[in-house]
């Protein structure tokens, strides 16, 4: 078994054509027929199912093919470790993301990423259902929040404050709290049920305030519709209400107090693999970005 045999399996489970996948890696349909009727001697299973029309990946090749990509990366990353010039990096990297956040900074930055590294492919999935990562084969996620005990490697690469803010025009009704205790005769936009909201005060105290109000969501983003609408006041991560913040569309209130739990943001991988260096370089290159950007800041000393 070698490596292009290999390469040449993943590439036709890609186009369910040997043919195609043949010429691409400049062998004849011969050639590619060949090799693949060898690796599947070498593996002691039929990997594909073949018709006259098209190939398609057996039960055994589907449990094959995860492997042979695994092995390929790691033979790629191997690779880009012995490189010293950074442009060297190559291969595909896959990343997973939260939708809100990954909409609004890891896609540009993912951009700004393939800029640097012009051989090196980006897959970012941007989703708000919670699943395995290193099971669907990604090299690594970014998560945001509380991170609780986990099998995977954990890093953490910044900050994601939260904050309370209201929109001016209820601020103009209803006046602004000064201290926990005026929460309970304000309108508070509820996040999925959340109705007991933690802090620590100037003096470091913990505190725990008791919440209610005629909204209740389980979207964040609805959250900062009705925020910005003046419905009442909320419990937000800074990096979603920056913008509004500088346009002066929402201001914060209670700033001398700290919201807690506070959140952070992770980078997380397969523990039981050694990172690649595409995934060394991105982390490291969106940590930059977290350092330097204002959202990431709790605005506090």
């Amino acid at each position: 078994m070698d490596f292009k045999s290999l390469e040449l399996f993943v590439r036709i489970a890609a186009l369910g054509a040997i043919g195609k996948a043949g010429k691409e890696l400049g062998l004849s349909r011969t050639a590619a027929t060949q090799r693949i009727q060898e690796l599947e001697s070498t593996v002691g299973a039929q990997l594909f199912h073949r018709t006259t029309r098209k190939v398609s990946l057996s039960v055994d090749g589907e449990i094959f093919l995860a492997h042979a990509k695994r092995i390929l990366d790691d033979v790629d990353a191997a690779f880009s470790d012995l490189q010293t010039d950074p442009t060297s990096v190559r291969g595909e990297l896959r990343v997973s993301s939260s939708a809100s956040f990954g909409r609004k900074y890891l896609a540009s930055y993912a951009a700004e990423f393939l800029g640097l590294y012009p051989n090196l492919s980006v897959n970012l999935h941007l989703s708000d259902t919670s699943f395995d990562i290193v099971e669907n084969g990604f090299d690594m996620a970014i998560r945001l929040g509380e991170m609780k005990s986990s099998t995977l490697k954990v890093r953490r690469i910044g900050h994601s404050p939260r904050i309370v803010v209201a929109a001016p025009r209820y601020i103009e009704r209803h006046g602004a709290p000064r201290a926990l205790e005026d929460l309970r005769r304000h309108n508070c936009i509820i996040r999925s049920e959340m109705r007991s909201w933690a802090f620590r005060d100037p003096n470091g105290a913990v505190k725990d305030a008791k919440v209610s109000g005629s909204y209740n969501t389980n979207l964040a983003e609805a959250v900062t519709e009705a925020t910005l609408s003046g419905v009442g006041i909320a419990r937000k991560c800074r990096w979603e209400v920056t913008d509004h913040l500088e346009a002066g569309e929402l201001v914060e209130v209670l700033a001398d107090y700290t919201v807690l739990p506070e959140w952070s943001i992770y980078a997380v991988r397969s523990a039981s693999r050694t990172p690649s260096a595409r995934v060394r370089a991105f982390t490291d290159f969106v940590a930059e970005k977290f350092r330097s950007d204002a959202a990431f800041q709790s605005g506090k000393t």
